[in-house]
């Protein structure tokens, strides 16, 4: 029998799962109900550790065959502040928040692999289920480093996979090297002088400056970002002024810097600084800036991503685990990267609503996929050596 076709008679069970977490989503450092069940489906599944906790709400559950190597998998639990508007039987009983990236399908198909494994226990050495809560912005993943994750459970490499609506469905692609940004947070408080629209000469006026901002940060990264780098700066949120004829005292803008190499960053950060200096100069107005750095770009260790791409072609064949492109949106299993090698991976959800969106769906048709490729992995890096 296949790795696939042993996910068959678990499919069903594994949508139960699901539904019930996406049906009582919780926000990040709040997964107490979603961390509960984890644990107990995990003690019921035979492993032989279940410690929770880890980092808030975190969970971690151990399978133990054997002297041998030691791998982690690992799922994310929280959901987002986003008021659900899907119709269906499962739909958030929570207002105003739901699962609109997946993460209780990213935590289904962990748990598929954790009753697998418990079962069949083909393998030789230990794996680590890491259960991580509060990825949304939140930095779990350092929070459960800080909590001793990596000393407790001194893995040898960690995985994770992220569904992504777009890819055909069930397809998993890795590749070595960048695969997600970095992303800093941008605040700009501007501070004029306020006065009567029909007198402007009276101002200092900040939505002015303001809109200077907006343009010249613009032209950061097409005029002094290489073209062989990859960089984004997006200004998302101008606010100033509350009626027509009155020009205001200040303006707050708000957006996101997105780079893969830490000296492009750097190169962006400065350049930043140095333009709203000069804006400030020219409309006489004053311009603080905060800056803050958020999680860092998320980077494959090559051996262990051109591992899982051959796993993943081993169970799925070629045309089903593809390279895959970097992309410009963030992640924190990153900071687990930069404390041990892995590999972050992306499942197919098909044709679907984009992540965070209200009408988003992780598709349980893909659930025994993501659940054995898990298994694979731990099979595979852990493998029994032959009797003979």
């Amino acid at each position: 029998m296949s790795l696939l076709d042993a996910f068959k008679p678990l499919h069903a069970g594994m949508i139960d799962w699901r539904h019930d977490i996406h049906r009582h989503p919780e926000l990040g450092y709040q997964e107490t109900r979603t961390a509960a069940k984890v644990a107990g489906l995990l003690r019921g599944f035979g492993c032989d550790a279940v410690v929770e906790q880890i980092g808030g709400t975190g969970v971690v559950g151990v399978l133990r065959q054997g002297d041998g190597p030691m791998i982690g998998l690992r799922a994310d639990m929280d959901a987002l502040p986003i008021p659900e508007r899907n119709d269906f039987d499962h739909q958030s009983v929570h207002p105003g928040v739901m699962h609109a990236c997946g993460h209780d399908g990213h935590t289904a198909m962990l748990l598929g692999a954790a009753r697998h494994l418990a079962a069949t226990r083909r393998f030789q050495g230990s794996v680590v289920f890491i259960f991580q809560p509060a990825e949304e912005g939140l930095a779990g993943a350092r929070a459960m480093i800080e909590d001793g994750l990596f000393e407790r459970w001194p893995v040898e490499a960690v995985y994770g996979l992220h569904n992504l609506p777009g890819l055909p469905a069930g397809s998993i692609s890795v590749s070595p090297g960048p695969q997600l940004a970095a992303a800093d947070k941008l605040v700009i408080e501007i501070t004029g002088r306020g006065a009567h629209a029909a007198a402007p000469e009276l101002a200092r006026d900040p939505v002015l400056a303001g809109a200077a901002a907006v343009q010249a940060l613009q032209q950061i990264v097409s005029r002094n970002v290489s073209p062989a780098e990859t960089a984004v700066v997006s200004v998302t949120c101008f606010n100033a002024g509350e009626t027509f004829n009155v020009l205001p005292d200040g303006a707050t803008l708000k957006g996101t810097v997105r780079y893969f190499s830490s000296e492009t960053g750097d190169l962006v950060r400065n350049r930043i600084a140095q333009v709203l200096e000069g804006i400030a100069l020219a409309h006489d107005v004053s311009i603080t800036l905060d800056l803050q750095r958020g999680y860092p770009a998320t980077v494959n260790s090559a051996p262990q991503a051109d591992f899982a791409r051959g796993v993943a072609r081993a169970l799925l064949g070629e045309d089903l685990a593809p390279p895959q492109e970097p992309r410009m949106i963030a992640e924190d299993f990153s900071l687990m990267l930069q404390v041990k090698p892995g590999a972050f991976g992306f499942i197919g959800n098909g044709q679907s609503p984009s992540l965070h969106n209200p009408r988003y769906e992780f598709n349980d048709a893909i659930l025994p996929i993501g659940a054995a490729y898990f298994c694979a992995l731990a099979e595979t890096a852990l493998r029994r050596p032959p009797h003979g």
